[in-house]
């Protein structure tokens, strides 16, 4: 683990073992292609202390077919009565996103969004985006994908739906370019339940591809997301929403502004649960130890020069004089007392 490198943006934010987590708000299209919504979204996710705020991005002509398109789509999530319809309402222009980025980055969160076609990544490009995202369902999308590489921006690629046999093609044709890459574990069920997390499966994709590391997590609580901190996540993204009963398939999947400002401090404090590698006695540690751990008494009253056995010492708190672990030593060695207590080995064996 100590041999992944780390990536730095363009910002100044590092991703790696050995920094802060990057926590994503996925907004996605939780906005309800309201811009008013998007903009209390990311004003929200800066007051609960993420680093970036990530949308999504379609062109629908670019991908849809033109059946997809006109698919009937009405059930109890649906925008309008066709799939292409109901996309459509969700969608926010290239001026709004604009418009988002400057307002995250006036708020010191880094903007990004995942391009599902060639032209919403050209319209990401021309905001200067410091952070391509390629989505779990776009991981297996080559063309697309050697054009997000060709931008020589670094890349976070989430895992969902994917074997190691697609993700090593995809890893591979990142590296072909350049090694500024993140990988997500992800599984891309809505909500997703514990027991398909699998977390450890990190660690495997850290150990097969020696880059960092992150968790992408569609649970409807907090613990999943947090352990994967504690288990080496370099990013952890969650869907944010302002309100899980709105219409609309991630919210159940997504947190709300307490939830989220919860998920940031518990990671924190996980994050400083870290910062120490060895073991070590702190002085608050020592002075507990003064006080509940036990020293060497007399068990008894004993004249001078009387040869200690075993039975004439025992233990009492508070910790004043030896402790208890050079219990042979005393019983072998001259030893120094103070009203009852064994205060020193004094060197050499007793004669």
């Amino acid at each position: 683990m100590a041999n992944v490198p780390s990536i730095t943006l363009r910002s100044g934010r590092c991703i790696g073992l050995g920094h802060p987590c990057f926590i994503v708000a996925e907004v996605g299209n939780n906005h309800q292609g309201d811009m008013e919504l998007a903009r209390q979204m990311v004003r929200e996710a800066a007051k609960a202390g993420v680093d970036a705020v990530k949308f999504q991005k379609r062109h629908l002509e670019s991908l849809l077919t033109r059946a997809g398109r006109e698919a009937p789509y009405t059930g109890p999530n649906s925008f309008g009565p066709t799939y292409g319809a109901h996309r459509l309402a969700l969608e926010l222009s290239a001026a709004q996103m604009a418009e988002l980025k400057a307002l995250s980055e006036s708020l010191g969160l880094v903007f990004f969004a995942s391009a599902w076609d060639e032209v919403s990544l050209d319209e990401m490009l021309e905001l200067d985006v410091e952070l391509m995202k390629v989505c779990s369902a776009d991981l297996v999308n080559l063309p697309l994908l050697r054009k997000v590489v060709a931008t020589k921006l670094p890349v976070i690629i989430s895992t969902g739906m994917s074997s190691l046999d697609e993700i090593d093609a995809a890893v591979a044709l990142v590296r072909d370019t350049h090694d500024e890459l993140v990988i997500l574990h992800c599984n891309s069920s809505y909500p997703c339940a514990v027991e398909q997390i699998g977390l450890p499966v990190m660690e495997t994709l850290r150990e097969r591809y020696g880059v960092p590391i992150g968790y992408s997590g569609h649970e409807r609580g907090l613990a999943p997301s947090v352990a994967a901190v504690a288990l080496g996540a370099c990013v952890v993204e969650r869907h944010f929403t302002l309100d899980k009963t709105q219409v609309g398939t991630d919210h159940k999947a997504s947190l709300e502004p307490v939830e989220l400002a919860e998920l940031v401090a518990m990671i924190r404090e996980v994050e400083a649960t870290l910062i120490v590698k060895g073991k070590i006695v702190f002085p608050e540690e020592q002075a507990a130890a003064k006080k509940l751990r036990k020293g060497l008494v007399f068990s008894r009253d004993l004249p001078a020069g009387h040869v200690l056995t075993s039975a004439d010492i025992t233990t009492r708190s508070p910790l004043d004089g030896i402790s208890p672990v050079h219990w042979d030593e005393v019983l072998i060695q001259l030893v120094t007392v103070e009203g009852g207590v064994i205060t020193k080995i004094v060197d050499g064996p007793r004669g």
